[in-house]
């Protein structure tokens, strides 16, 4: 059924997001403590049955420059530099296997799809950890570190997207010019994220993204991940305010009024886990060239046709 808002009320949904004080200084702080390691990027060839398409185990310097795990995946034969597709997966999932995700590579495109530290053992396989900060939480990522921004774990994934972006733009065989910022739900939002922290992004993919407008989210959802968050606070009353200021300096919301690449967006009016309205809250304030793709009978899922149209797309800029 729908679950939220629709038709006019939907589209001219404006979140009640706003920047918190020192947000700008905040990334670039934690940014610029990440660069002052080297990026350092290795890769190593993959013994893989699939011959059509190299296949190579990546790793770089993330935050604190604690080493992350990648796939790249690129066409046999690179005669040119090639676009470049830079993929972050779903709440609970990993990089995967070496020969998952092979639509990208086959459509000639150079494909780096980040390991998720911390994450990886709800649908795909991960092998990064995360340090992390201690302190109580509710069992899941979204509360980890919640207390104060600085030890929240979004903030260390986010600076690993931003760097896994920075790995993709140094590899000889990519085009620079042609860096695309890609995910679904989790991976949307830090697509997302990434779209406006690092002017490497020449065009954002971000269907039904998480980790935005989340004053909104974690009132009218009872779905995981948001119902971390409610769950905690259920528990830590009186910590509300305290809680959402943290989140502000994740917030989806917040990156796209810093974000300029031209960027498509997809949300579901019958997506329960991200909610329409509050993917509009992210898409009415973006500040680049943008489309809004509404599916009426859908949820929270991805198809191999939301991956076709956005390489259709992608050709074209």
């Amino acid at each position: 059924m729908i679950v939220d808002l629709a038709g006019e009320a939907l589209l001219g949904y404006q979140s009640s997001q706003v920047d918190p004080p020192g947000f700008d200084d905040f990334w670039n702080e934690t940014l610029g403590e990440a660069r002052a390691f080297d990026l350092d990027v290795t890769l190593t060839r993959v013994d893989s049955p699939i011959t059509s398409i190299q296949i190579f185990d990546l790793s770089f310097s993330g935050f604190a420059g604690e080493r992350i795990s990648a796939w790249l995946r690129m066409p046999l034969v690179v005669d040119a530099p090639l676009p470049a597709v830079v993929e972050f997966v779903g709440y609970g999932g990993g990089r995967g296997l070496a020969e998952d995700s092979l639509f990208w590579a086959s459509s000639g495109f150079v494909h780096l799809q980040m390991d998720t530290r911390g994450q990886g053992a709800g649908w795909s396989v991960g092998v990064t950890p995360d340090t992390g900060a201690s302190g109580p939480r509710f069992p899941g990522m979204m509360t980890s570190g919640i207390q104060d921004k600085y030890g929240y774990y979004y903030r260390r994934l986010m600076t690993d997207a931003v760097r896994a972006v920075e790995a993709a733009h140094s590899l000889p065989q990519v085009d620079r010019s042609r860096i695309t910022s890609f995910g679904m739900s989790q991976g949307g939002g830090l697509a997302l994220a990434v779209a406006g922290l690092s002017p490497l992004v020449s065009s954002l993919m971000s269907f039904e993204p998480f980790l935005c407008d989340f004053p909104r989210a974690i009132m009218i959802t009872d779905n995981h991940p948001y119902k971390e968050i409610s769950s905690y606070l259920r528990t830590h009353r009186g910590e509300d305010a305290a809680v959402l200021e943290t989140l502000s300096f994740f917030d989806g919301v917040n990156f796209a009024r810093r974000a300029t690449a031209p960027a498509w967006f997809t949300t579901a009016l019958m997506d329960a886990v991200c909610p329409p309205s509050t993917v509009v809250g992210a898409y009415n304030v973006y500040a680049g060239p943008k489309h809004l793709r509404v599916d009426t009978h859908n949820g929270h899922e991805h198809e191999t046709d939301d991956d076709v149209l956005a390489a259709r797309i992608l050709a074209q800029l």
